[in-house]
């Protein structure tokens, strides 16, 4: 499949470039999208004290905003850096985690698309539709959201936003205007495990680091999250528990190569 071989393609330029990625993430799950950073072959820098945002963000081949732990001087440095990144042109990844959860994260959201204008925006289907401006719940950070009509939210955002929307959940969701992948990839034991989302987006950032067409680095970095996890847990042994998946999730990652993509990969294009 076309797609498949383009995917294929985005992890050797990846790891031929080795592009170094800026995060500003949450203290959450800074080590584990640090480590999937490194897995796949890139490199993460986390600087996020607003007197070198501007100045790592002029040297970064990708920038990643995660407002997980969200407090007002991260904010600021997520605004600056972001603008920074766009004026030089670098992709930004944006993770809305827990938006419409509390007004400081809903309006913070819409200051950093209205601001920064990301390349990309991931996040669960509630995060999704609340940025789209739908009335649904959330559950902290956890989406509670029907996943029906999910690619007509996508592709309407994305055509409003003038960006890639990714929605992760049982099947994965990728829009860029009109055009429209399904990645059925993954395994329930990813959502068992915190930072399986913010690792996603930390490995889009890598993606469009070293790629010139975003919807293509979108797709390389959930499927290979997704197809990772699906990897993990065949590897397991009876006995093992969630933490030897956590373990074997960035084994899988740091081995997966263009023929794992190519065969693995489930992918649609509507």
């Amino acid at each position: 499949m076309e797609v498949l071989q383009k995917i294929a393609d985005n992890l050797l330029r990846l790891r031929e470039r080795k592009p170094l990625v800026h995060h500003i993430t949450n203290y959450v799950t800074v080590n584990d999208c640090a480590n999937i950073t490194l897995a796949i072959g890139a490199s993460p820098v986390m600087a996020d004290d607003i007197a070198e945002v501007e100045e790592m963000a002029s040297f970064a081949s990708a920038l990643v905003l995660n407002m997980g732990t969200l407090n007002a001087r991260t904010i600021e440095s997520m605004l600056a850096t972001g603008q920074k990144a766009r004026q030089r042109g670098i992709p930004v990844v944006f993770d809305p985690v827990g938006v419409g959860a509390t007004s400081l994260r809903t309006s913070t959201a819409k200051q950093i698309i209205r601001e920064v204008r990301p390349t990309v925006i991931r996040g669960n289907m509630s995060e999704i539709k609340i940025i789209a401006g739908l009335d649904v719940a959330i559950k902290g950070v956890d989406s509670v959201a029907s996943e029906d009509a999910g690619e007509s939210v996508a592709s309407n955002l994305s055509h409003k936003l003038d960006c890639v929307v990714a929605i992760t959940g049982k099947t994965d969701i990728i829009a860029q205007g009109n055009r429209i992948y399904r990645i059925d990839n993954g395994h329930a034991l990813l959502s068992q495990i915190t930072g399986s989302g913010c690792m996603a987006t930390s490995l889009i950032g890598c993606f469009c680091g070293a790629a010139d067409d975003w919807f293509a680095a979108t797709a390389a970095g959930i499927v290979t999250m997704g197809l990772a996890g699906e990897l993990a847990h065949a590897s397991l042994q009876p006995g093992d528990g969630i933490g030897t998946f956590h373990i074997r999730l960035f084994d899988a990652v740091s081995v997966i190569n263009p023929d794992i993509l190519k065969k693995g990969g489930k992918i649609d294009e509507l």
